[in-house]
């Protein structure tokens, strides 16, 4: 089968490799459609080799989230079956293969069930900003008060503005001008510049860590989404960053939520496997709106 494969940090390939066969507790995915996130150029990029996080003596497997259809299972899986349509969350970046292939293999708890009507390539954008969302809107605790979400346009930055209001904080998405409109849309106040005075909490999604910092007030709350990004505590903040997990029950519900149409999920383009290196320099653009899906059969 074919699998996009980084052998050097700044070379990327869609090589021949060995279809992967589950382990106890495991199931293969024969994928229909995967997405393209910024971790996956950060991989890349050598981001996580110079932090010694990748120990593959081979190169790394790229890709976190896909969806397709279950083609094995190992012994003891009985939440899915050969045949079920899921999406899934290929964790990790120390891995030889990852969601980026026509076949993969996760831990059952990492899959979820498709809803009716709810298509291959969107569900591919869901598991990665989905829980990465989630668990960040967790990582912030009880409301109290005013949360600047950075990012908001972008794929985590929309859904963490959604959650963070369900929960009952009082939102305000941090954009560009041009997606006021989008931002609002949301149901949450909009901010085309830090400034307008101290907020009780950030979550920043938009990766500004000591500029977002300044902003928020003595004792707040900081919460990112890339750990080596954290900033220093100070004035009694002690910033954290999610490091997303897979997590079944919540990407059941993320995926029921985004068959209803409730979830602002969006897709920027869409790249036939093959043209992968294309799909991944339009993944770079800056201000990309929604994912770069690649259609993988």
């Amino acid at each position: 089968m074919k699998a996009v494969i980084s052998r050097t940090p700044g070379e990327l390939g869609l090589e021949e490799v060995q279809a992967p066969r589950p382990d106890t507790g495991e199931v293969v995915v024969h994928v229909h459609a995967a997405a393209l996130n910024p971790v996956d150029a950060q991989t890349l990029d050598g981001l996580y080799h110079d932090l010694g996080m990748i120990t593959q003596p081979d190169g790394v497997g790229l890709g976190w989230d896909a969806a397709g259809v279950v083609l094995e299972v190992g012994a003891g899986v009985s939440e899915v079956t050969p045949g079920d349509r899921v999406a899934l969350l290929s964790h990790g970046v120390d891995k030889a293969l990852g969601a980026l292939a026509q076949q993969v293999v996760v831990p059952v708890g990492a899959v979820a069930i498709l809803p009716e009507g709810l298509p291959f390539d969107m569900a591919a954008t869901v598991p990665l900003n989905g829980l990465t969302a989630w668990q960040a809107v967790d990582r912030l605790g009880e409301p109290d008060g005013r949360v600047l979400v950075t990012g908001a346009a972008g794929a985590v930055g929309a859904l963490a503005c959604v959650f963070a209001k369900e929960r009952g904080w009082e939102v305000v998405g941090l954009a560009r001008p041009g997606d006021e409109e989008f931002v609002r849309s949301l149901g949450v106040d909009f901010a085309p510049q830090l400034g307008d005075g101290p907020v009780d909490a950030a979550l920043d999604a938009a990766v500004l860590p000591e500029r977002v910092l300044e902003v928020v007030r003595d004792g707040g709350r900081y919460v990112g989404v890339i750990p080596p990004a954290v900033p220093e505590p100070r004035r009694g903040i002690t910033p954290t960053a999610v490091f997303v997990q897979p997590d079944q029950i919540v990407l059941q519900r993320l995926l029921d939520r985004a068959a209803a149409g409730e979830l602002p999920l969006r897709i920027a383009a869409r790249f036939p496997f093959d043209d992968i290196v294309a799909a991944m320099r339009m993944a770079r653009v800056s201000g990309l709106r929604g994912r770069v899906v690649l259609s993988v059969d």
